[in-house]
C-alpha cells in the first residue's frame, strides 16, 4: 500500500526521533562513564577508609562514613563535580562566594574550591567533624582561598547565621539534597534565604519518589529552573536556577 505524503512524513519523523533518542542514550552512556573514571579505590587497604577522586587537576581523597546518608559520595556529586570543571570557562568560580547546602563529605566544595573561589561548606553539626577533615586535608596549600566549614540546619536561625545584609553568594550548589526526609519546607526556605536576585543555583537531582517531583514544582514558584544536563541512565538531572522577580515570587503555603 503506497503511503500518504502525511504518512510518509510521520514515519521519517519517528524515526529521526528514534535515531535521536539513541545518540543520545550513546552520549549519556560515554558521559557517564567517564564521569565515573574519576574515582577510584586504593591499591592498600588502610586503617582510614577513603575513596579518591581525579578532579580540578588534583588528586583528592574523601573520608566516608557509611552510617550516615551525609557521609557517602553520592553519584549527583559526581556529576556536578564533572560539570563544574568541564564548564569552567562558562562558569568562572575564581574569586566568587560559593555555597554548598548539604555538603556532605565535602567534595563538591573541594572540586569548587580548587577551582578558585571562596567556599563556605555547610551542613549538620554531627557531620562537621568529617567534613572539616575532608576539606583541610584536600585544600591546604592547594587553593587560592581556604574553605570555610559552617554549621547550617536547614530553615533554622537563617538570619542570624546568614544576615541578609552581609552575606552575598554567586553560587549555591546542591547535590542530592532531596531525598526521603521530613525536611523538604525547610529546604526551601533556606535556599530563598540565601538566594539573592543575581545568585546562581546549580543543584544535581536524583529522581527517586514522587517527593521528588512535587519538590522540583514548589521549587519553581520561587525559582526559573532550567535543566542544563540529563543523565538517564544515572535517573539525575543537573539544573540551573535563579530567583524570579521578587514582585511576583512568594512562597506557596
Amino acid at each position: 500500500m503506497d503511503l500518504t505524503s502525511s504518512q510518509h512524513n510521520y514515519l521519517q519523523n519517528e524515526l529521526v526521533r528514534e535515531l535521536e533518542r539513541q545518540e543520545g542514550e550513546k552520549e549519556d552512556e560515554q558521559i557517564v562513564a567517564e564521569i565515573m573514571r574519576r574515582r577510584f579505590f586504593p591499591a592498600v587497604i588502610t586503617h582510614e577508609t577513603w575513596e579518591g577522586f581525579h578532579f580540578a587537576g588534583h588528586e583528592i581523597r574523601i573520608t566516608e562514613a557509611t552510617d550516615c546518608y551525609g557521609a557517602v559520595v553520592w553519584p549527583s556529586a559526581l556529576v556536578l563535580c564533572y560539570f563544574l570543571e568541564t564548564n569552567s570557562k562558562q562558569y568562572n568560580l575564581v574569586d566568587k562566594n560559593v555555597i554548598e547546602i548539604g555538603a556532605g563529605t565535602g567534595l563538591v566544595s573541594i572540586v569548587a574550591s580548587l577551582l578558585g573561589a571562596f567556599v563556605t561548606a555547610t551542613d549538620l553539626p554531627e557531620l562537621l567533624g568529617n567534613l572539616r577533615h575532608n576539606v583541610l586535608r584536600n585544600t591546604k596549600l592547594k587553593s587560592k582561598h581556604q574553605p570555610c566549614v559552617k554549621e547550617l540546619s536547614w530553615g533554622i536561625d537563617l538570619e542570624k547565621n546568614f544576615p541578609r545584609s552581609s552575606c552575598h553568594f554567586d553560587y549555591i550548589m546542591a547535590a542530592d539534597v532531596v531525598y526521603h526526609h521530613p525536611f523538604l519546607d525547610e529546604l526551601l526556605l533556606t535556599f530563598d534565604h540565601l538566594c539573592k536576585n543575581d545568585t546562581v543555583i546549580l543543584w544535581a537531582m536524583k529522581f527517586r519518589l514522587e517527593k521528588e517531583n512535587k519538590f522540583v514544582d514548589r521549587f519553581q514558584t520561587l525559582f526559573d529552573l532550567e535543566m542544563i544536563s540529563n543523565f538517564p541512565s544515572l535517573n539525575i538531572t543537573l539544573y540551573k536556577a535563579m530567583r524570579k522577580d521578587s514582585m511576583k515570587a512568594s512562597l506557596p503555603n
